[in-house]
């Protein structure tokens, strides 16, 4: 069993783990970060990511034991007191728990759509709470695929996948360059791209959703704020939004989103 004990933020067995706070270098390397108890153990137990290494408190040890130790004889799990996590990473990690996993190769728009009902697309999306919270409504009502533009926030950013309670490590996605070019691949494999936006003309979702037919849909949802591009409005086939009180201008994105899907899956 590869249990050790590290005592001292200087060791070269979790230099890896000092590049915490620099989510582009762990890209680079072609790695993301896990944080948390239940996430670790929801990459534990999904077992589709190849695991490096395991960085845990004493307490989270005691806690995580049950499904760290199948794993402690191929995965090195390291084990510090509280303080030495905090020394190593220089943050406070979320219950004291961090996993280093390799990225899986990036997934293509051609390969998720043919199976594909319902998919979500996000464009200009660059804060990783909304795009964990999407991804996690995305989990919970069944979405097949997420396409993102490219400035999207990196849905394998430690903080995404934590808010997506490790949904970002489920869900499929691809990301596309060719922008919003891209929206047209989507409706030439059938789908009708549904623009979630207040902005008028739109329709109220429920209204297109009572006398629609739709049966693969895209979801378009925009960058807090702003939203939708004017340029993936115009590619839409159809604008919707949610009725809300006046006095409100907005409804967070992530929170829209999952609205949008429950009152798509029960159409």
């Amino acid at each position: 069993m590869r249990v050790e004990w590290i005592d001292s933020p200087g060791d070269p067995r979790v230099a890896l783990y000092r590049d915490v706070s620099d989510p582009e270098l762990v890209r680079q390397r072609g790695l993301f970060i896990a944080e948390g108890r239940l996430v670790v153990r929801r990459l534990i137990e999904d077992g589709r990511h190849v695991l490096q290494s395991v960085l845990v408190s004493k307490a989270a040890w005691h806690s995580l034991e049950p499904c760290l130790s199948p794993i402690a004889d191929r995965v090195p799990i390291y084990v510090c007191d509280a303080g030495g996590v905090l020394g190593i990473t220089g943050h406070h990690i979320h219950r004291g728990c961090l996993a280093l996993a390799e990225r899986p190769a990036p997934r293509s728009l051609e390969e998720l759509l043919p199976s594909a009902r319902t998919v979500i697309v996000l464009e200009g999306v660059t804060n990783a709470d909304n795009v964990g919270g999407v991804f996690r409504n995305a989990a919970a009502f069944g979405v097949d695929a997420i396409l993102l533009s490219p400035t999207c926030c990196d849905p394998f950013y430690r903080k995404a996948i934590r808010t997506s309670m490790a949904a970002t490590l489920r869900v499929p996605f691809a990301r596309r360059k060719d922008w919003p070019a891209a929206l047209a691949e989507v409706r030439a494999a059938g789908f009708r791209l549904v623009a979630l936006t207040p902005r008028a003309p739109s329709e109220d979702l429920r209204v297109f959703l009572a006398r629609s037919d739709v049966s693969r849909v895209a979801l378009l949802v925009g960058t807090e704020g702003d939203g939708l591009t004017s340029a993936a409005e115009t590619m839409a086939d159809h604008r919707v939004c949610i009725q809300i009180r006046p006095e409100v201008d907005s409804l967070n994105l992530a929170v829209a989103t999952g609205i949008a899907l429950y009152a798509l899956r029960h159409r």
